[in-house]
């Protein structure tokens, strides 16, 4: 399978996330980045991270036509998360769009997705409809 052109961005946001996750925010004024102490932006219970080879083979079936830019199975494809649930990073409107992953024998679209954000490129899992969330690492 062709890994998806934000895979190979996927570092400096896991790095991102992972200063968030901490509890802080990362700055780059210095030629050192350094966490600085600040509200939570994420629930580290919430979000964490998932090996790419540890997916369901049709998470890489959605990667894919993401990658490809579909057709994709559900007419709700493509369109925007809104992350209500708060559970993601706090982002303007239209940043974050969600993708089925089909679940064989499931009669509707089950409760795997995939939601990617625009701006760093960065693709999470979730197999329970939105209740926790893994950043996809493609290096694993």
């Amino acid at each position: 399978m062709r890994i998806p052109p934000r895979a190979a961005r996927i570092g400096a946001a896991a790095a991102v996330l992972s200063a968030l996750l901490a509890g802080g925010t990362v700055s780059a004024t210095t030629a050192n980045a350094s966490v600085v102490p600040a509200a939570p932006a994420v629930s580290a219970a919430s979000v964490g991270s998932i090996c790419h080879s540890t997916l369901p083979p049709q998470a890489d079936d959605t990667l894919a036509l993401i990658a490809k830019g579909g057709p994709y199975p559900y007419s709700q494809d493509g369109t925007v998360f809104s992350n209500r649930e708060g559970v993601l990073p706090s982002q303007s409107s239209g940043y974050y769009h969600e993708y089925t992953v089909v679940t064989p024998g499931a009669p509707t679209r089950g409760t795997r997705r995939i939601v990617t954000g625009e701006r760093s490129q960065e693709d999470y899992y979730t197999s329970d409809h939105y209740e926790t969330f893994d950043l996809i690492d493609f290096d694993c």
